[in-house]
Parts: structure tokens; sequence; C-alpha cells
């Protein structure tokens, strides 16, 4: 019994062209997710940031009560909560979008 005969082989050219449609599918969400933006905050609101679906910083917004030359520390907090909470967001995002495209991993052979 021949390896790669007709009706039982391994396609090489079918896993070719489905690997090419994922890479062009994840090409494709990447680029849709430079349009996305997530907010979030910290201090109760006092630091909000958005940030891209690309995972870039868009915005930062800093309530004027935040501000106290007193304690400097405690708004560099809030602003480093902040952009961590928009990072996960971000990247909880840019997972639900990739997450479809890879989860058709298990559809090729071999895999």
């Amino acid at each position: 019994m021949a390896r790669g005969g007709p009706g039982g082989g391994f396609d090489v050219n079918a896993l070719m062209k489905q690997a090419q449609k994922m890479q062009d599918e994840m090409l494709q969400a990447q680029e849709s997710l430079k349009d996305e933006v997530v907010e979030a905050s910290a201090g109760g609101g006092m630091v909000k940031v958005k940030m891209g679906g690309d995972l870039t910083l868009r915005e930062i917004v800093i309530d004027p009560e935040a501000v106290d030359p007193e304690d400097v520390e405690m708004l560099a907090e809030m602003v480093q909560a902040a952009v961590n909470e928009g990072l996960r967001a971000a990247q909880q995002l840019a997972e639900s979008k990739m997450g479809g495209i890879t989860g058709g991993l298990g559809g090729l052979p071999g895999l």
C-alpha cells in the first residue's frame, strides 16, 4: 500500500491552500484590530485610557482632581493600573478575533 496514493494520501496542496487562507485571514483580522478601541479606567474614573486593538495606547485622560502635587505616586499608580487594564482588554479583543481563525487548526490533516 503506497502512501500518498489515491484514496488515502496526504494532500500537501490542500494543506498549503488552507495555511495560506488562514494566513490571509490573520492579516485581515490584524488590520481590522487597528480600528478597534477599548476603554479602561482606574481610581474611580479619575484616569481613563483608550487602547487600540493593535495594543497601542491611543489616549489618556486624567481628571484634574487626580493631580495632587503632594501625591504624584498615587497618580502614577492610577495611570499604570488603567493602562494595564486597557492592555488586558485589548488582548482579549485580539484573542477573540484571532481565535476564530486559529481555531480551525484542528481541521488541518495531521495536526
